[in-house]
C-alpha cells in the first residue's frame, strides 16, 4: 500500500498560490493532479461539483480542506496533491473557515490510499508536525517533513498526535472499560460525501480513541458515503459526521453526531462520550 510521501511527490506541492475563491483554491489542487498524471481535468470539475451539492464538508480541520471526488474514469491513478494558499479563502464552513491548506485526492479505489489517509491525519493532528508542514519553504522542504514523518516512525507519531485528548480520556477509561467489558461487536459508521475521503480521516481519528480507551475490540468503524449510510445505519449504533452532511442524511433512525474537526482527538473523545453515555 503506497505511503503519503509516494502518493504525494514533491512535484505536486505548490507554495504561497494566489486563489480568489474556493473553487479557484480547488482548480489549483486539481491542476496539479493534472500535471502529475493522476488525474484529468474532468475529476476538478467533479471535485468543485462535490462541494457545490455537499456543502462545505470537506474543511476537516481549521483551515485545512480536503478536495475529492467519487472514483471515475477520470482518475488514472491513485495521487494526491498540496497546495497552500498565499491568501486565505472561505468556502463557507462556520467552524473551520477560512481555508489555507488544500490537499487533493484522486482514488481509482477506497482501499489503496487509507494507509495514507491515516498517516497524514495524525501529522496534521500533531501541533507539531503541522507547525513544520505550515512553515515549510519549499515544496522540497515540506516533502522531507512528510518523508522524515511517515518512515517508520507512525507509532511514535500517533502516540504524540494522541496527546491532545489523552488526560480527558484516561480519565474516564476505568468506567468505560467495565462498560465494554464483555460486550458484542458493535459498529460506529463514519460518513462523507463520497466515502473516500473526509469519512477517512474521522475514522483514523475515532479509532485512535477507541483504542486508547480499550473498545477497539468490541466496537468496528467502517467509512462510508451518504448512499450507502442510509442502508447501513440498521448495522451501526451511531453515526459521526459533519454537520453539512448530517442534514443530508436527516433522520436514518440511529443518532447523528456532528464533529466539527475531523482531526481532534479531544473532540471525538467527547463525542464517544455523549454517545455512549459514558
Amino acid at each position: 500500500m503506497a505511503s503519503l510521501s509516494e502518493l504525494l511527490p514533491a512535484e505536486a506541492i505548490r507554495l504561497g498560490v494566489p486563489a480568489a475563491d474556493w473553487r479557484a483554491a480547488v482548480r489549483a489542487a486539481g491542476e496539479l493532479l493534472v500535471d502529475s498524471g493522476t488525474s484529468t481535468d474532468e475529476y476538478t470539475a467533479e471535485m468543485i461539483r462535490n462541494v457545490e451539492e455537499h456543502g462545505p464538508y470537506i474543511v476537516v480541520a481549521p483551515g485545512f480542506a480536503f478536495a475529492h471526488a467519487r472514483p471515475s474514469p477520470a482518475v488514472l491513478r491513485t495521487g494526491m496533491s498540496w497546495v497552500r494558499l498565499a491568501e486565505p479563502v472561505t468556502f463557507g464552513h462556520e467552524t473551520n473557515d477560512p481555508v489555507t491548506l488544500v490537499v487533493a485526492l484522486a482514488a481509482q479505489d477506497s482501499g489503496a490510499h487509507t494507509a495514507a489517509m491515516a498517516s497524514l491525519a495524525r501529522l496534521l493532528g500533531d501541533p507539531a508536525t503541522e507547525s513544520s508542514l505550515r512553515d515549510a519553504p519549499t515544496p522540497e522542504a515540506l516533502h522531507q517533513v512528510l518523508e522524515q514523518q511517515t518512515g517508520g516512525t507512525e507509532g511514535e507519531g500517533g502516540a504524540a498526535a494522541g496527546t491532545e485528548g489523552e488526560s480527558g480520556a484516561a480519565a474516564g477509561t476505568e468506567a468505560v472499560g467495565v462498560k465494554a467489558a464483555g460486550a458484542a461487536v458493535q459498529k460506529i459508521l463514519t460518513v462523507c460525501g463520497n466515502g473516500v475521503g473526509t469519512s477517512l480521516f474521522l475514522k483514523n481519528t475515532l479509532e485512535k480513541v477507541l483504542d486508547r480507551w480499550g473498545w477497539d475490540k468490541n466496537i468496528t468503524v467502517e467509512a462510508t458515503d451518504t448512499i450507502s449510510a442510509k442502508g447501513k445505519a440498521s448495522e451501526a449504533v451511531a453515526i459521526l459526521t459533519s454537520r453539512e452532511i448530517a442534514r443530508t442524511l436527516g433522520d436514518v433512525g440511529i443518532p447523528v453526531k456532528v464533529v466539527e474537526d475531523f482531526t481532534s482527538t479531544t473532540e471525538v473523545d467527547k463525542t464517544l462520550r455523549d454517545t455512549y453515555d459514558v
